[in-house]
């Protein structure tokens, strides 16, 4: 039997809960978000769906949200959703957080909660949003971060990542990671005391950030 990766068992995980009332954020990033009418935007674990169809009622008919999620029954429960509300302008899509099926310089915001430290390759991550943003484009994200580098033993397990826990780096590492990636005039909306969770200590904050204008990107 091969073994189980991160992403297998984030999906299985996530899929098992997609029925529940549990819930799965450790943020509010879309209350940040201030999405426009005809903006096209981009939630990144997207779940059940709640705030891709939130936000379409903000961009209207004449903008559109992307639902991204690595999970087969939360994508399924967020499609039955968006068909008995009659929302014809969002669309959810099955895809690994480090390869994004969308063009790039087409979305004017990205928004996601407690998601991306789940990732195996985060700078790839970060890399993707700042591919797909427009200039000028902006990112909201609630995630965490850890007080201490997370042990190795941790690190490594699937489970435990999948917890939304042992995937989160320090704060040093996550801001280095943003810089990397080329954004800009990064902006700390929330950010709580420290708390344990798992077999460590993490930190929960809501940041955003921007492409710069000119669409210039420093190396990655």
């Amino acid at each position: 039997m091969s073994e189980t990766t991160v992403s297998d068992a984030v999906n299985l995980r996530y899929s098992k809960l997609a029925t529940t009332s549990c819930c799965l954020s450790c943020g509010g990033a879309v209350r940040y978000s201030q999405a426009q009418i005809g903006e096209v935007c981009v939630d990144l674990g997207s779940g059940r769906g709640t705030d891709v169809l939130r936000l379409a009622e903000d961009v209207g008919a004449d903008g559109y949200v992307y639902g991204i999620d690595i999970s087969d029954g939360m994508i399924e429960k967020a499609r039955k959703r968006a068909q008995q509300m009659g929302i014809a302008h969002a669309e959810f899509i099955q895809a690994d957080l480090g390869s994004l099926p969308l063009d790039d310089s087409t979305t004017d915001l990205v928004i996601s909660n407690c998601t991306i430290n789940h990732a195996e390759n985060k700078q790839q991550v970060w890399n993707e949003i700042f591919r797909i943003l427009k200039p000028g484009g902006r990112f909201v994200i609630s995630d965490i971060y850890s007080t201490l580098a997370v042990p190795e033993q941790y690190r490594t397990d699937p489970e435990a990542v999948a917890e939304c826990w042992a995937g989160s780096v320090t704060r040093d590492a996550y801001v280095s990671q943003l810089a990397k990636a080329g954004f800009q005039d990064i902006e700390i909306l929330e950010e709580s005391e420290p708390y344990p969770k798992g077999s460590i200590e993490v930190v929960s904050w809501t940041i955003m950030g921007h492409v710069p204008s000119s669409g210039s990107c420093c190396s990655k």
